[in-house]
């Protein structure tokens, strides 16, 4: 054949059988024999029932024997069982294609054997065969399982198997092969037992001999893996797996191993002794342990390690109190992972050895702060801020500010257990409303969005993300805040005019009217405008600096009026679209469009700012408190009054019935369905009818009402249960019932109970 007809086909052969990598073209069954092991158990822990005999055909093309004379052929067939019968150790043998570094080839194939204690490789099946190498199995080897991504890269199926030297990287070109090697070498793995370290094993008699000091002294004494060293820390002191982080998303972020992780940990410690700024360190290994979770155990017996001897036993001229970071890092551990029971045990029972033998008060302190803390402990979303793990280093509290409606603020002192819950019960307690009908939350919120907190969040998780989304954007004018407000509003018509809770409605009312959730006709919203300025500012006055259009007018409704009008001159003549899509006329007519459009914003503006300018100058006389009166005077007209609106971009009933772009209210009384902007409800339920309500699936929210189920999309689900949640709590605690509403157990409707963000005062 020519030259190029040859190219050709060759280029042919291969470009399917890379078609056919991708298709998951069927691939060709193979013989394998599974038999068990009865006669031979080589651990006695457990026997190995698996066992695969070398196919006819190989999986990695070795020569079938169909071209064998019949005589040879026998002759193989008989080698090959004397040859497993002489072997009963042998669970697993045949050939395979490992990954080689250096040569021309990547991959080499060689003859693997698998028994109940290694991974051996041989140059070839025969008796006299030379073996390569050896992977010995522990509990602590892993095996990486065949994935399809590897298969189309490489056309072969890959298995890895880790070890503690050793990283054997094996191919075939079947999948059930690959697939029963793995399961046999898992089988393996999982019948060794477990690797115990020397830290494991001192903890252990440390743990039985817990009541005679002389004999946990003498421990002590004589094992330097349990005492303060200044030496680097060649391996981890509890047991990991073998193998690496790449194949996972913890890749990502730099991580390779658990094992070298775990030893980075320990050098990171001995940079604390001699570091200026220490809270970046600390911080880094906080983060640490929160993506790997295997390493607190870890970092905790490394702290305690550091920790075990007194501090005069361990000066230098250098540094005179060389633990004292090493005790402020367990400090800062403590308040936010706790370890394993075992782990735990060892460090209370560290923590009373200390307090016994230490001569210096410091330490004491420290021991005992931690023996507290570990008492209300529980797991955290976020590693301590900066602020956070000063007031740790130092034990002391820190102070969280709190705004509240209008200009005020409290400085309220929290530790890193303080919950929202306890937060609001302190802001109530300081402001007087501990007697009110209503109940109050906390939220985060910046001057784009507002979110209410769960009860039982820890505040001290919300001021690191502030911290964090700081970091990210430090000249950002949306900096985030803790407020307190009124959560659910059971009744607002007793409310004392005198007191700051009326305040807070009132500036809950403004908040909504700005946003554009209390719909009202327009000369309500230029009166709403006017009152907000006598307000804030009395009687008119030329010279006074008044707050922004948007402070004081929904900015939607600015927008409608400027759309009303024509964007386009008259007399502008109109050109088909098509004619001059992509052109230059076309882009720049665009640019003039929004040229215009902006002007008339700004005209429009203008006139709304005119408008109720002239509003404010007939309120001359108006106090504050006359004003804000009148103010929710006109804010009542609405009958959803009081109502928390949250966007829904779908809805449909059971009756057929949908509709796009609502708002669902929630109150004490009822659930009602409004179309954005318009005052008449669509359809509303009352709280009574309700029978059941909650998540149905990722976005979409769930309320039955006798025979009649709505459904809503949105992305507001967390906030609907735990408002719907609250008052629920609430009603029944005002009324003594238990039996006003029952959540769905409808195993096709998962309804997630959270917690209340708010606290009844």
């Amino acid at each position: 054949m020519p030259l190029p007809g040859l190219c050709w086909l060759v280029c042919c052969r291969q470009g399917f059988s890379l078609l056919a990598r991708d298709h998951g073209e069927k691939e060709e069954e193979e013989s394998f024999e599974l038999r068990n092991q009865d006669e031979h158990t080589h651990t006695g822990r457990g026997q190995l029932e698996v066992t695969l005999s070398q196919p006819t055909r190989s999986a990695n093309g070795t020569p079938c024997l169909s071209g064998v004379p019949e005589e040879k052929r026998s002759l193989i067939t008989q080698k090959t069982k004397m040859t497993m019968d002489e072997d009963p150790e042998v669970v697993v043998k045949g050939w395979l294609l490992r990954e080689v570094q250096g040569g021309w080839l990547r991959q080499r194939r060689f003859w693997f054997v698998l028994t109940s204690d290694s991974l051996d490789y041989y140059s070839g099946p025969d008796r006299d065969a030379r073996r390569l190498g050896t992977l010995v199995l522990t509990s602590l080897c892993s095996v990486l399982w065949p994935d399809k991504h590897t298969y189309k890269q490489t056309g072969y199926w890959s298995l890895t198997v880790y070890g503690r030297k050793h990283c054997y990287r094996l191919f075939t070109k079947h999948y059930n092969e690959a697939v029963h090697w793995a399961c046999a070498v898992q089988k393996v793995i999982d019948s060794k037992a477990p690797v115990e370290t020397p830290t494991q094993l001192l903890i252990r008699d440390i743990e039985e001999n817990k009541f005679n000091p002389e004999v946990v002294e003498h421990i002590y004494q004589h094992n330097p893996i349990l005492r303060y060293t200044q030496s680097p820390l060649y391996a981890p002191l509890l047991p990991f797996p073998y193998g690496s982080l790449h194949h996972t998303h913890m890749a990502s972020k730099g991580y390779t191993s658990i094992r070298e992780e775990a030893v980075r940990l320990f050098n990171c410690l001995q940079q604390l002794e001699s570091a200026r700024e220490p809270i970046p360190l600390i911080q880094g290994i906080l983060q640490t342990c929160l993506d790997l979770r295997p390493l607190r155990d870890e970092l905790y017996c490394q702290l305690i390690k550091q920790t075990s001897t007194t501090s005069s036993q361990v000066q230098s001229q250098t540094n005179p109190n060389p633990q004292l970071r090493y005790w402020q890092l367990l400090t800062c551990m403590s308040c936010t992972f706790l370890p394993s029971c075992g782990v735990l045990r060892y460090l209370r029972f560290h923590l009373k050895r200390v307090q016994s033998l230490s001569v210096d008060p410091e330490v004491e302190s420290y021991a005992s702060f931690i023996g507290q803390a570990l008492e209300k402990t529980r797991g955290r979303e976020c590693v301590p801020s900066w602020e956070e793990i000063q007031g740790l280093m130092g034990r002391q509290e820190i102070l969280c500010t709190v705004h509240y409606p209008g200009p005020g603020c409290c400085q309220i002192p929290i530790t890193s257990h303080t919950t929202a819950n306890e937060v609001v019960r302190k802001m109530a307690e300081r402001l007087g409303l501990q007697d009110s009908r209503n109940t109050f939350g906390l939220f985060e919120q910046n001057a784009c969005w507002e979110k209410a907190i769960g009860g039982s969040t820890i505040i001290a998780d919300v001021i690191t993300r502030f911290e964090n989304l700081s970091a990210k954007d430090p000249d950002s004018d949306c900096q985030c805040k803790l407020c307190f407000k009124l959560y659910c509003l059971l009744d607002t018509e007793n409310i004392s005019t005198d007191s700051i809770e009326y305040l807070f409605l009132y500036e809950q009312c403004h908040e909504m009217v700005v946003r554009g959730q209390l719909p009202a006709c327009e000369e309500d919203l230029f009166s709403l405008a006017a009152l907000r300025l006598q307000y804030l500012l009395g009687d008119f006055s030329a010279l006074s600096p008044y707050p922004a259009l948007e402070q004081l007018f929904p900015a939607e409704v600015v927008e409608a009026r400027a759309l009303l009008a024509p964007v386009d001159p008259p007399g502008c003549p109109s050109f088909p679209g098509g004619l001059l899509a992509g052109t230059l006329w076309g882009h720049k007519r665009r640019q003039e469009q929004d040229q215009r459009l902006r002007a008339r914003l700004r005209e429009e503006g203008a006139v709304v700012m005119s408008t109720i300018l002239e509003r404010w100058k007939a309120l001359v006389g108006y106090s504050g408190r006359d004003s804000m009166a009148a103010y929710l005077t006109i804010a009542r007209q609405w009958s959803g009054f009081g109502c928390t609106l949250y966007e829904v971009d779908f809805y449909i009933s059971s009756t057929g019935s949908f509709s796009q772009k609502l708002w669902l209210g929630v109150a004490a009384s009822c659930v009602t369905l409004y179309r954005q902007g318009e005052a008449e409800a669509l359809e509303s339920l009352p709280i009574a009818q309700i029978c059941s309500y909650g998540v149905s699936d990722s976005n979409t929210f769930r309320i039955t009402a006798g025979d009649r189920d709505l459904l809503f999309e949105t992305t507001k689900l967390t906030e609907i249960m735990q408002l719907m949640n609250a008052y629920f709590s609430a009603t029944r605690r005002q009324l003594g019932k238990d039996d006003c509403i029952s959540l769905e157990t409808n195993p096709k409707l998962h309804p997630s109970l959270f917690e209340l963000p708010s606290h009844p005062v």
